[in-house]
């Protein structure tokens, strides 16, 4: 029975470290069978590089997704196509560079197609309707032979995350939020089989406001004044969940939110 992990937003060289430095550890400790991990924040909060994508794939990451803030990096354009094991989300034009899709190859001839859609709601990017993509995905991945769909939601609004955790049960093994970097306490099984998170959040510094220096957005909001938001440091952490998923059940057995090293009590900013 394929055990798959699921890892949220990883937030510049703080998160990138941590899964550096432990992820081979984890797989080993939860015995892990494939890793996905977001990788749209690893390059200083905005974006990803090659070499950081190379550094991921070293570090145990079977497939890296994206998300909104995909091209930040002005280089990825030209390298993505380069990366077999990356995809951007697939409700992007079709004439953007880069894969809609991903197939890992898991134990025992089990293969995991990877697809990620964008919400639209308070999402300043040009998209297709995500729910007609994430159908055209199933669809298109099943006549290459690939029955067995994981979907990340990439979204702000938590009703359009779970609208599609809905929209999916029984269809996608799983329907896995991510973006808004906070983990929410509603990992479960839908009734159709599906496994479902609102968001499993970034993996990254939580003394922070969402991965950024808490002085600098605090800033921002009292002032409104622009300023730069530096990668916070302190608190790391991974965050992500696991699945349970049966094959010749067709549905998700269990689920495990994972967060390491687990919360501590901090000092105020």
């Amino acid at each position: 029975m394929p055990r798959i992990f699921f890892i949220g937003d990883i937030v510049g060289r703080p998160g990138r470290d941590i899964i550096t430095n432990h992820l081979s550890a984890l797989r080993e400790a939860y015995q892990v069978d494939l890793a996905v991990a977001n990788g749209e924040n690893a390059a200083g909060g905005s974006g990803i590089t090659g070499s950081i994508a190379a550094q991921l794939l070293k570090a145990g990451v079977d497939g890296i997704t994206l998300g909104d803030h995909c091209w930040d990096q002005k280089e990825w354009a030209a390298e993505i196509d380069h990366y077999e094991q990356v995809c951007r989300p697939a409700n992007f034009p079709r004439a953007q560079p880069g894969r809609s899709s991903l197939v890992l190859d898991g134990p025992d001839g089990f293969r995991l197609g990877i697809v990620t859609v964008l919400g639209r709601q308070y999402m300043k990017v040009h998209t297709e309707d995500p729910f007609a993509c994430a159908d055209r995905m199933l669809a298109e991945l099943e006549t290459q032979g690939v029955a067995h769909v994981l979907v990340e939601i990439h979204a702000e609004a938590t009703s359009e995350k779970v609208a599609m955790g809905w929209h999916l049960d029984g269809r996608a093994i799983g329907v896995i939020g991510t973006h808004t970097h906070i983990p929410t306490a509603d990992l479960k099984v839908l009734p159709q089989g599906s496994a479902y998170q609102t968001d499993v959040g970034m993996t990254g510094p939580y003394r922070s406001v969402l991965g950024r220096d808490v002085n600098a957005v605090l800033g921002k909001f009292r002032d409104g004044m622009p300023r730069r938001f530096p990668v916070a440091e302190q608190d790391v952490k991974l965050c992500g969940c696991i699945l349970d998923f049966d094959p010749e059940a067709g549905r998700v057995l269990a689920v495990e939110q994972v967060i390491y090293p687990l919360p501590a009590v901090v000092e105020d900013p």
